[in-house]
């Protein structure tokens, strides 16, 4: 197998112990994409993404692409870089999945923003309606995809489930949600009727700080005005960005995996602990409680009920099974490797009971 070597020359005025640091920490996050690129290695396939762009699309790509697949991102506006191919969701033209692999589908309007009825249409019409018509025309592609991997969310498990473990046999919940994410997985059943292998990503709270939960936590935090939302005892299903992008990888390349798969971290914690290992992360103070009243106002009852205090005790059965390697089981190695910092011990598994 050949061999390489990369090396960069840096010029700035930054102090060396800074760059040393971010040296080092760039090597840990290499080492760690070239690990799950021998765990999922595949011959190199031409994967199809939709949402390239944002959170997850853009760390999976880049994943993708180090493994040496080819990448086509599909876009909504005319064509302006190589890869690209313009995708119209409505109705997608009948070569846009021509000599492609395999096809991930990660295009959704944002979940957070005020719960009314305009906000609750776009994440419907953009979710069901996009999917049914994407995963049609992978079924009738001659020669097109294999593998259809779908976007989803720990949704479809309903807002107030307590201290039920959910797995991916579970029923589905009631609420908004729970609604749209069913009619969204089913969305994909023409995929699944002609054969494709079809994985639906139950993704939990995406941790990064480049977008999601952490970015709009980030400067509360930092300041020491965060704090636990309500009675803080509502389950958290997190999930860092770099093993969200191996979960991907690994759907779109081990056969092993197909339906729904919960994408989250094998160790759950409550909001009163996020809270506290994310201030321990930051070595910041945090607040003992923010009243409910604030996200009420921001996303109104049924927002708030059904995002900012969603109590769910997700499990990543399907992966574990699997033998699925997390790069970051816990909330404090998770969070230190995202904020490049050092977290303080905080026992063994971060959970409270």
């Amino acid at each position: 197998m050949a061999s390489s070597v990369h090396r960069e020359v840096i010029v700035t005025p930054a102090p060396e112990a800074f760059l040393r640091s971010l040296a080092a920490d760039r090597a840990r996050r290499s080492a760690a994409d070239l690990a799950a690129l021998r765990r999922y290695r595949h011959d190199p396939l031409t994967v199809a993404v939709t949402g390239a762009s944002g959170l997850a699309g853009t760390a999976l790509t880049a994943l993708l692409t180090a493994g040496g697949h080819r990448v086509v991102r599909l876009v909504r506006r005319p064509v302006a870089a190589p890869g690209e191919r313009t995708w119209q969701p409505a109705e997608p033209a009948a070569d846009l999945l021509e000599g492609v692999d395999a096809v991930v589908h990660l295009a959704g309007a944002p979940l957070d923003g005020p719960f009314d009825d305009r906000h609750r249409r776009a994440v419907r019409d953009s979710r069901i309606a996009p999917t049914r018509a994407l995963a049609d025309l992978a079924a009738r592609t001659p020669g097109g995809p294999e593998v259809f991997v779908s976007a989803s969310a720990t949704g479809y498990y309903g807002p107030g489930r307590g201290d039920a473990v959910l797995t991916e046999e579970s029923p589905q919940g009631h609420g908004f949600f729970a609604d749209v994410v069913a009619g969204w997985e089913a969305a994909t059943e023409p995929a699944s009727a002609a054969g494709l292998r079809v994985v639906r990503v139950r993704t939990g709270l995406v941790l990064s700080p480049r977008g999601g939960l952490l970015r709009l936590q980030y400067p509360l935090f930092a300041a020491g005005l965060g704090g636990p939302l309500g009675t803080g005892r509502q389950w958290m299903p997190w999930i860092g960005i770099d093993d969200l992008a191996d979960v991907y990888l690994r759907a779109v390349t081990d056969s092993v995996l197909s339906g729904p798969v919960n994408a989250v971290s094998p160790e759950p914690v409550r909001n009163a602990e996020y809270t506290r290992t994310l201030g321990t992360v930051l070595r910041r103070p945090t607040l003992p409680e923010v009243p409910p009243s604030g996200p009420r106002l921001l996303l109104g009852q049924d927002g708030a009920r059904e995002l900012a205090l969603a109590d769910q005790r997700v499990a990543p059965r399907r992966l574990a099974e699997a033998g699925h390697e997390f790069r970051h089981r816990r909330l404090a190695d998770a969070l230190a490797h995202l904020l490049g910092t050092a977290a303080e011990p905080i026992g063994a598994t971060g959970l409270t009971t």
